[in-house]
């Protein structure tokens, strides 16, 4: 199928010209483009009209998973008969492998797989196996090492009706895939056998497949929605691997012999450098994980062995969701300024970090290529790029051939008016505010520097009998949007937060914005960090920004100047063409099928919102006892304490 945009509004504003500008762009072959788009002007509307008009398969990066899960949810709604997908990093909770020399603390890979996202990232690489109208919106987790496309899309099982195939062999098969066989409770990624039928949850989608095989023949494929879905026969299906980084099982045993070699030469190494201890380490560890792989096709930490999986040279950049897609694709990074750094900034951390296990003898040195991609391997795969941001950074001016500006948005509503007041009885001050905002119907969001002064105001907020609550990176991924969306809903009447609440985020209820510590210069109070903060309340028509601090440092004095120049290129535009601001009418809807909650969760979400903190706190109170951490046991113990007894 073709990209098709369904949208009851037509392109208005400077979204015409920007729209036009980037097409031509992409047509003269140029490989960098930028959208300089201010805070509510469209630039979604602008990036899918411009993926309808190239049609081509399209990566959106993002900076963060709150900011991904919005738009997954637009971009679902203005293509809802294509292919939109989302991959951001599965885990709910992560605590890389380390090893801590000073203290000789080894500190053991710990983490909490999400299985909702671990399905949406398959569904995604399956989407761009068997289509081209696909476009996924990613996390930076995309660079990170994923595994061999050839190999995952070779390992694919293809049954029709009629096959020839006894029970055995399709379990044999299911195996090799890592689907895992369990006849009492099915689940994701797992099989299970009744009388001559056999029942298989896909691993990409919520479905069961059931086939039924009499003999030696497939006699009837069947598919089924989860979990009381009635099912449907078909002809034939693709039944994809439950998991990344598998090899075909002839390839295995000359990877594990690979992986031998590269032992005995590290051991040795080891050896001579008089390590005795970390050689024999190694030796132990690795030797258990060749058993495995060679039993199961499958170990803990396999994508440690990938270069070897994968017959990849060292020091090769190694597969990412980026391989997975055409050569002729489209890439936007949005709120690029943000997302550009943190790709240049993986690889070095990761590699510090996997050096030490290697000198240690807990990894091979192959290890090392698991990784995340450089920044130059990273544009070496990419083919054109359009880079989305309302302060786009020195980098993307310079390797940008062409710029297209949206000033004027579409609703014709202005950049906000800006105040700045003192610190003295600030708190007070924001109370008063709040509750004024909430008298009219409007919602407010508070921007402070720190987790936990965010969740000090807001226990304060409620205590004062305002709706409040905070959000920050501890909150888990999937639960984000359920507290934005509960903002617009009315069950908040203000958010407490740090940087997510910075960019990106489509919240046309919120009138004002509060930024405490204005003042204090630095990441989260430089020039961009403030035009990007401010522009969160030029969406609702009295848009005001409320900047606490006692003196105005150069980045506040550059913030306000830029916001002032747009506000009055917006003022004159409404003046000539006789308009006026309208305020943004917009559907609320639960971005990613789970998120929708019932009428209880809506009265009461705090709770599911303690739940799942309580759960984080849970598991880093256990890594630092296990770490010998004790005083920062003792802290995290003292704070589950505090939250029990408060709720």
């Amino acid at each position: 199928m073709k990209f098709e945009l369904h949208s009851k509004f037509k392109p208005t504003g400077d979204q015409p010209q920007a729209i036009k500008s980037l097409v031509n762009g992409i047509k003269k072959g140029h490989q960098f483009q930028t959208l300089l788009g201010v805070t509510g002007s469209g630039k979604t509307f602008t990036m899918s009209a411009v993926v309808e008009k190239i049609q081509k398969p399209t990566l959106v990066i993002s900076p963060n998973k709150t900011l991904a899960a919005q738009l997954y949810e637009e971009f679902k709604y203005f293509f809802p008969k294509n292919e939109v997908c989302y991959f951001v990093s599965y885990y709910d909770y992560y605590q890389p492998e380390a090893y801590i020399p000073q203290r000789d603390v080894y500190i053991e890979k710990d983490a909490k797989i999400n299985e909702e996202i671990d399905r949406l990232r398959h569904q995604a690489v399956q989407a761009l196996s068997t289509r081209k109208d696909v476009l996924i919106v990613a996390s930076v987790s995309c660079i990170y090492n994923l595994g061999s496309p050839e190999s995952y899309q070779s390992l694919c099982l293809k049954i029709k009706k009629g096959q020839k195939m006894t029970r055995e062999q399709l379990i044999s098969h299911l195996l090799d895939l890592q689907y895992e066989r369990n006849d009492y409770n099915l689940w994701r990624g797992k099989m299970r056998q009744r009388a001559q039928f056999i029942d298989i949850w896909s691993s990409g989608e919520d479905r069961i497949i059931r086939v039924e095989i009499d003999k030696d023949t497939i006699i009837s494929i069947q598919t089924g929605e989860v979990p009381f879905g009635k099912f449907k026969p078909i002809a034939s299906i693709d039944i994809w691997p439950a998991k990344f980084w598998l090899s075909e099982r002839n390839k295995i045993n000359i990877a594990a012999a690979n992986i031998e070699l590269e032992l005995q030469e590290q051991y040795l190494k080891l050896k001579q450098q008089k390590k005795i201890i970390e050689a024999e380490r190694l030796k132990r560890r690795t030797e258990y994980d060749l058993a495995m792989l060679r039993e199961s096709g499958w170990c803990s930490g396999i994508e440690n062995y990938s270069r070897h999986l994968e017959f990849r040279k060292p020091n090769t950049s190694p597969f990412t969701l980026l391989d997975y897609f055409p050569k002729d694709y489209l890439i936007f990074i949005d709120e690029s300024h943000i997302s550009i750094p943190q790709i240049r900034g993986m690889y070095e951390g990761d590699s510090a970090r996997k050096s030490v296990l290697i000198n240690y003898g807990f990894r091979l040195p192959s290890a090392l290529d698991n990784r995340p991609l450089k920044f130059d391997e990273f544009l070496k795969k990419t083919n054109q790029v359009i880079f989305a941001s309302a302060t786009p950074a020195k980098f993307e001016k310079q390797v940008s051939e062409n710029v297209a500006e949206q000033i004027i948005r579409p609703t014709y509503l202005l950049d906000p008016v800006i105040e700045i007041r003192s610190t003295k009885n600030q708190i007070q001050d924001l109370l008063k505010e709040i509750n004024e905002k909430k008298e009219l119907d409007q919602r407010v969001l508070v921007l402070t520097l720190t987790k936990r002064l965010a969740e000090a105001i807001s226990e304060h907020l409620k205590e004062q009998k305002i709706k409040a609550s905070y959000l920050h990176s501890e909150i888990k991924t999937l639960v984000r949007p359920k507290v934005l969306a509960n903002l617009r809903k009315g069950f908040y009447d203000a958010i407490v937060g740090i940087n997510l609440l910075r960019e990106g985020l489509d919240l046309p209820e919120v009138s004002l914005i509060t930024i405490l510590d204005a003042d204090k210069e630095g990441f989260l109070r430089d020039e961009t960090s403030l035009i990007q903060i401010m522009g969160r309340a030029s969406r609702h028509p009295q848009g005001k920004v409320i900047m606490y601090g006692d003196k105005i440092t150069s980045s506040m004095k550059k913030a306000i100047e830029e916001t002032d120049r747009r506000r009055k290129i917006q003022e004159e535009y409404n003046r000539k063409n006789r308009v006026k601001p309208k305020p943004v009418i917009k559907e609320i809807r639960d971005s990613l099928s789970l998120l929708s909650l019932n009428k209880e969760e809506e009265q009461i979400p705090e709770k599911e919102f303690l739940k799942d903190y309580l759960k984080q706190l849970k598991y880093k109170l256990d890594l630092a006892r296990r770490n010998l951490q004790y005083e920062k046991a003792a802290e995290i113990k003292e704070k589950i304490d505090e939250l029990k007894e408060n709720t």
